[in-house]
Parts: C-alpha cells; sequence; structure tokens
C-alpha cells in the first residue's frame, strides 16, 4: 500500500508486545516504587504517555495505567508486583488481553478517521498521546506515537476484525496500475 503500512502484533508474532495493567493511588508510597522499579513517571494527566526505553506507560484514568514493552518484562512485572506488595495496588499481566496493530504512512490518520470518533488532527491528539475510543465500532485504545504513526490495541478476540476493517479503510490508499493491464 503506498506509503502506508499495518504491521500486526499480537501474542502469535514476534515481537510479543508486553503489557501489565496497573492500579494505584498515583500520590501513594506504591506509586513511587512504581515509577522507580520503571524509571519512568505515571502519567497524571488524560491521554498522556510516559515513555523509558522500550518501556511505555499510558494513562487510562485517576489511578489507572497500561505498560507496554517490546522488550521481556516477565521480571519486570514480578519486580513491579514486589514493589506494591505492602501498597493498596495492583499489578496484573495482560499482555494476552490486546493485540496491537501499527498503521504508519502519511494516509494512516485518514485511515482511522473513517471509523474513529475521535478529532485525530494534531492540533487536538499531540503526538504520543493514547486514548480510549472505538474504531469500527470495536472499543480499542488509540495511541498516537507520532503523526504517522498510530497503534491501535483492541480486545484480541476483535483483532481479526479489525484488521480486516484496517485492510478494507487502507484500499484507496492501494498503489494501482496506470498501465490499463
Amino acid at each position: 500500500m503506498a506509503d502506508l503500512t499495518l504491521l500486526r502484533r499480537s501474542p502469535l508474532e514476534t515481537p510479543f508486545v508486553s503489557m501489565a495493567g496497573l492500579r494505584v493511588d498515583p500520590d501513594s508510597d506504591g506509586a513511587r516504587s512504581i515509577e522507580g522499579v520503571l524509571g519512568a513517571a505515571l502519567p497524571r494527566q488524560c491521554g498522556v504517555v510516559t515513555r523509558n526505553g522500550a518501556h511505555s506507560v499510558l494513562w487510562l484514568g485517576p489511578d489507572e495505567w497500561l505498560f507496554v514493552s517490546e522488550a521481556e518484562t516477565r521480571s519486570l512485572v514480578a519486580d513491579l508486583r514486589a514493589a506494591t506488595v505492602d501498597a493498596h495496588a495492583a499489578v496484573v499481566d495482560l499482555s494476552a488481553n490486546r493485540a496491537v496493530f501499527e498503521l504508519a504512512g502519511v494516509n494512516a490518520r485518514k485511515v482511522l478517521e473513517k471509523g474513529c470518533p475521535v478529532d485525530l488532527h494534531p492540533r487536538v491528539l499531540a503526538d504520543d498521546t493514547a486514548v480510549s475510543t472505538t474504531l469500527a465500532r470495536v472499543p480499542v485504545l488509540l495511541w498516537k506515537v507520532d503523526e504517522t504513526l498510530f497503534r491501535i490495541l483492541p480486545r484480541s478476540s476483535f483483532a481479526p476484525y479489525v484488521e480486516s476493517w484496517l485492510r478494507d479503510a487502507m484500499e484507496e490508499f492501494a498503489p494501482w496500475d496506470q498501465s490499463g493491464s
């Protein structure tokens, strides 16, 4: 597809994207312990994403975050659990919970606008912003990494439908044979 690519990553493909749900009072010692383990601050505002190397933390709610990493994180999740053992907190491995699609290219926003009610214009949705929304009527986390790269995180059970919808939505941007043959 001309200048537009769809890369699917799921538990069946490599690299495996690790995810963990984090629930903790943001002003607690548990939150500070989590930040120490991650080496990154927990975002405190709607939609904000913080990063430390291959690790990212997406704000989902006032006391809820999604930790996402393309690195092996089993020991990190164990470290997060250990850091919060005495806190009123939860660390849950969600790696198999969501598929991850990457939509990249100059037309990525146009493709998503066909089925997403969120205003994706750069004035409204800044780089490194993640929002809960719908895409083609499917609940997803939509993460704008930069102007031409979006990550779409639907529940794994919706992944085949979302992939099919994305391929169909990308069709108008596919290269075509001008020779008529």
